[in-house]
């Protein structure tokens, strides 16, 4: 029993063990409604996965270098004009400049960052403002029509009951970014770099590099997600789209991602983006106020605090340890 507790309370294990306590409170929630588990429940919990997924993804990964980019809000939102302004002959060249967009942005902060050693909250709530700036300018701060309707179709069309085109796109790319932190030298440096740059820059990593790719990578994310969801809805908006910080955070935190970098998996944050879009899709089924959702968040990411704390870690080990 003891070796059961000590793996329950792995951080690694929590963000599995929130979405499964998640999906079974739902269940009693719902017990004699037959609302939660349905097919339409599961299909929106994977359309929120394919929207928030990659946004979270993105600042994870700055999370785990122990940076924080604030600007995929703003990136998000300016992505989503940019492809629905150019991709009314080609979808394709909208999405790729509107991904081109936000690997600019990542690029710049990253350079700034790097070069003149600024804090990455600073230098990315200006790109934050800059990039919702950039929007209303670019769109005369009116909202967009996407007149491609078949595209929308098709990027919600289910596929075997739950899954769509943007959420199997966004699973992929959570696998992609699996092997590549799991599996090869780029992440064992991402992680070696959250947990101590001064060694990393000792042993001879190039912090710069991976700090600047890290970014690029994050902006990228942000916008493939933002292009993606403004052609789903066949329309754009230069503030419209620029919620996605807060539960983007949440997400990440709740997959085991600390602010102190170093620690956290792309597995991680797919479960934490799936908590809450179980959350938000659960809590709609069984018909709860708007404002649940938000309490429930809020309760959850205090739980990690908790979790987190390190006194509370030290009387747990010393619990366990007894004989």
């Amino acid at each position: 029993m003891t070796a059961l507790a000590r793996g329950l309370a792995a951080p690694r294990n929590r963000p599995y063990l929130f979405l499964a306590g998640t999906v079974l409170l739902l269940i009693v929630l719902d017990w004699n409604g037959g609302r939660f588990l349905t097919s339409a429940t599961a299909f929106s919990v994977l359309q929120t996965f394919a929207t928030l997924g990659p946004a979270a993804l993105g600042l994870g990964m700055t999370m785990l270098v122990r940076e924080f980019d604030l600007s995929i809000a703003g990136v998000f939102g300016l992505a989503g004009c940019v492809a629905v302004l150019t991709g009314g002959e080609s979808a394709w060249l909208g999405l790729v400049l509107g991904v081109m967009t936000g690997a600019a942005f990542g690029l710049v902060q990253g350079l700034i960052i790097t070069s003149l050693g600024l804090p990455s909250i600073a230098v990315t709530l200006g790109g934050l403002l800059i990039a919702v700036g950039m929007a209303f300018v670019l769109t005369e701060s009116q909202s967009l029509v996407y007149g491609n309707m078949d595209l929308a179709l098709a990027l919600n069309e289910r596929i075997a009951t739950v899954f769509s085109p943007r959420s199997l796109i966004a699973a992929a790319i959570f696998v992609v970014a699996a092997i590549v932190v799991g599996f090869t030298r780029i992440g064992r440096d991402m992680v070696a770099l959250g947990s101590d740059r001064r060694s990393a820059e000792t042993v001879g990593l190039n912090v710069k590099t991976i700090l600047i790719g890290t970014f690029i990578c994050s902006g990228a994310l942000a916008a493939g997600s933002g292009a993606l969801l403004s052609y789903s809805l066949t329309s754009a908006a230069p503030s419209g789209l620029s919620d996605v910080l807060v539960p983007a955070a949440a997400a990440a935190i709740l997959g085991g991602v600390s602010l102190s970098g170093g620690t956290g998996t792309p597995a991680g944050i797919a479960a934490g983006v799936l908590t809450l879009a179980v959350m938000r899709a659960g809590l709609n089924a069984i018909g709860a106020p708007p404002y649940a959702h938000d309490l429930a968040m809020g309760a959850i990411l205090l739980a990690v605090a908790v979790l987190d704390a390190p006194r509370l870690g030290q009387s747990v080990g010393r619990l366990l340890n007894r004989p």
